[in-house]
């Protein structure tokens, strides 16, 4: 069984940005056949900047808290910067994952950045 942090520990019981946005910029889901975890990011977009996150999760307790800790390491940020959240530092910011759960870190930022790589589409196409 693995052992988790505090920082685990905290996002997953008391997850933030949890929910869906209406009528959303941009939405990506990911998820990993063989463990079944699925993460679904909802994005809101002003002047460049991630103006809201949000995130719906099926999984277990480490894809909770990645789901978290990515859109709130997100929030606030330029497409440009938010596209640069890697796994790693999802992992980091969560003060380590067990080896196991490392998938985990995957998941967050590829769902984030599959979000606004879906809003970037439908600037391309105007709107």
């Amino acid at each position: 069984m693995p052992i988790y942090g505090d920082k685990v520990m905290d996002h997953f019981t008391n997850p933030r940005n949890v929910g869906e946005i209406e009528n959303p910029d941009g939405v990506g889901e990911e998820g990993n056949p063989v463990c079944g975890d699925m993460m679904t990011f909802y994005i809101k977009v002003k002047d460049d900047r991630l103006e809201d996150v949000k995130f719906k999760t099926f999984g277990c307790g480490a894809a909770i808290a990645v789901s978290s800790i990515t859109s709130e390491m997100a929030m606030g940020r330029t497409l440009d910067e938010a596209m640069k959240i890697t796994p790693e530092a999802v992992a980091d910011e969560l003060e380590g994952l067990p080896k196991n759960k490392l998938h985990c870190s995957n998941l967050g930022a590829q769902a984030l950045q599959k979000a606004i790589r879906d809003y970037m589409t439908k600037q391309e196409k105007g709107g």
